[in-house]
């Protein structure tokens, strides 16, 4: 029995083979670590400094990533692990320790010019492995000052934090949600964020509507105070834009991976006169569900009744071998060494962290948190987190240490491509109309959820940010206002309204990490559109997808995109997706025909 369990958890020994090893590793990067600060203040002196300098720091990033990543699996897996907890903090502590004594690099590394380090480069040939490196640093240059500046505007970036551990702290441990019933006086239920899904998703329209109501009548009680603590989380990203001398806070965040600001314009602009489309469905949805009126609480349930098909592991691993073969059977090998030599940790257990993600450290395989239940969702979550596992794989097999790791906004392109590519898979072998629509319906929530709902969003915190740059105060009736009206704007005429639903923006903690959003609807867009390449170009289109793979972050992630055929910049992916939505809602509506 022991043996069948570890055949489905992490084998961490091919990392450390014991915790001894670890800490080898935690004194080999302290050692590390003065050698690199040895070289203050003579880091650009010579092309030999430089070298030194800069591969001393990969080689101590990589150990400290290795030790991050093993202590994380460790507690992960068991949270209850004393000892894995004292790693997780002793590495946490040193990472921090070691960025605050290294502070000094990057404004050294910034007193190089062009011409100097092409010479260097001329009489250390290795140094050219660090181009994109520098020509990335030479661009953010004008923003970036004296060690002793950016030391204080990195305590104004830990104090501009607090804001959303305001934020945190109130939503989640002072707030106290009430209690509400549905149609059946024994359905109770709390109306919190846990509860959020489980809630919207009922099929009892009565306990959707109280939980609502519930929910966001109790965010709309403390809207003054939330807005206080979002306006200075704004006011903080605005602040610190100006002092680093860029146009406008959302310039600053995009700048981070070096995205232009008409990928982020042009996903507002091309969505915002494509929203019929989107009204379509509303009226499609609230006819199958026989409703006068469609309200938000009835966006989430689902109008597909679920077949209660479960699946084993082994059927799951299989279909997503299967979906992803088109890839190359190269591709479905490495996926078979996941699957077969414990790169994944598959089950729920006790003390165990929930959810799923996909992790790497440098020179070690990825690997992958599950947890497994058999459900539909759960094979899509098995074909997205190895999706990453894959970028991942690929990118450190092929890139440098410096240029393998790629950015958000490339990241759930891959994973996304997998969920494409299982979606068409199982659609394609669809038993019945019922499977059909099923799988055609949860396409559709999804792209309504991340294309459309995010953009929202992302159009919502854009205007946030621009009011407060024109010195306009955010108040609570108006960011209220603007989300109504964006509502009024993406969902119709015929979507009603409901006065709690203006307090909705209150509960979105994304916010509080300023332009992150839209990469959701960037991500899906572009997974689409790759995955539509895929099938009607076919090796072609795969074999530039598969080079998209091994690039890691060797160029700016809007070129990256390109490699795979996909132009952020344009209208086109994101009128892939919405063509995508329409097409998949006409093939609903041939199977399920509203009375």
């Amino acid at each position: 029995m022991e043996g069948q369990k570890k055949k489905y958890t992490w084998d961490l020994s091919h990392m450390y083979k014991d915790i001894k090893d670890w800490y080898m590793d935690v004194e080999e990067a302290k050692k590390l670590s003065q050698k690199i600060i040895s070289q203050k203040g003579i880091v650009t002196n010579s092309a030999k400094n430089l070298l030194t300098t800069l591969t001393l720091n990969d080689e101590l990033s990589i150990k400290l990533t290795s030790l991050y990543v093993y202590a994380k699996m460790y507690f992960d897996q068991d949270m209850s692990n004393a000892q894995a907890k004292e790693l997780f903090e002793i590495i946490d502590a040193l990472h921090t320790k070691i960025q605050d004594q290294l502070a000094f690099l990057e404004p050294e590394l910034l007193q190089i010019d062009v011409k100097t380090l092409e010479k260097y480069v001329k009489i250390q040939p290795e140094l050219s492995t660090y181009n994109h490196m520098f020509e990335k640093l030479f661009q953010r240059k004008e923003h970036i000052f004296t060690a002793e500046i950016e030391e204080i505007l990195t305590k104004m970036n830990s104090l501009g934090g607090s804001f959303e551990k305001v934020y945190d702290d109130m939503t989640v441990n002072d707030i106290e949600y009430p209690e509400v019933i549905g149609s059946n006086e024994n359905d109770i239920i709390i109306a919190n964020n846990s509860n959020y899904y489980k809630a919207l998703n009922n099929q009892d329209r009565t306990l959707r509507k109280n939980y609502f109501q519930g929910l966001l009548g109790t965010y709309g009680k403390y809207i003054n105070t939330i807005t206080s603590s979002y306006y200075g989380s704004v006011k903080h990203d605005v602040f610190l834009a100006k002092t680093r001398k860029y146009k406008s806070s959302r310039q600053m965040a995009l700048q981070e991976n070096f995205i232009p600001e008409e990928v982020y314009d042009n996903l507002i602009t091309t969505v915002r006169e494509n929203v019929k489309t989107l009204h379509e469905y509303l009226d499609f949805r609230k006819k199958v569900l026989n409703l006068d009126e469609i309200h938000f609480y009835d966006l989430f349930v689902p109008i597909v009744k679920d077949i209660d098909k479960t699946y084993t592991y082994e059927e799951a691993q299989q279909l997503v071998l299967e979906a992803t073969s088109v890839l190359g059977s190269d591709y479905t090998d490495i996926l078979k060494e996941a699957f077969n030599h414990n790169w994944i940790d598959v089950y729920p257990a006790k003390n165990k962290v929930s959810g799923a993600y996909a992790i790497q450290a440098y020179g070690y395989h990825p690997y992958s948190l599950l947890n497994f239940t058999g459900t539909l969702g759960d094979v899509f979550t098995i074909a997205h987190e190895l999706g990453h596992v894959m970028h991942s794989y690929y990118s450190s097999k092929t890139q440098p240490y410096i240029n393998s790791d790629y950015t958000i906004f490339t990241a759930e392109v891959a994973s996304t491509v997998n969920e494409q590519l299982l979606y068409n898979y199982l659609l394609n072998k669809s038993s019945s109309p019922e499977q059909k629509a099923l799988l055609l319906s949860n396409h559709l929530d999804n792209i309504r959820s991340t294309l459309y709902r995010q953009t929202l969003f992302a159009d919502f915190e854009s205007q946030a940010h621009q009011m407060v740059e024109e010195e306009k105060p955010l108040l609570p009736e108006v960011l209220c206002n603007l989300h109504q009206e964006l509502y009024e704007i993406y969902h119709g005429p015929e979507f009603v309204i409901d006065p709690e639903l203006k307090y909705e923006w209150a509960r979105i903690p994304h916010f509080y990490r300023s332009f992150y959003v839209y990469q959701y609807a960037t991500g899906v867009s572009a997974a689409i559109s790759i995955t539509s390449k895929i099938f009607n170009e076919g090796n072609a289109a795969v074999k530039k997808y598969r080079e998209f793979l091994t690039k890691g972050g060797s160029d700016y992630s809007i070129n990256l995109l390109k490699i795979a055929g996909v132009d952020m910049r344009s209208p086109a992916p994101i009128l892939d997706a919405i063509n995508n939505f329409k097409i998949t809602l006409e093939e609903l509506k041939n199977i399920i025909r509203p009375a």
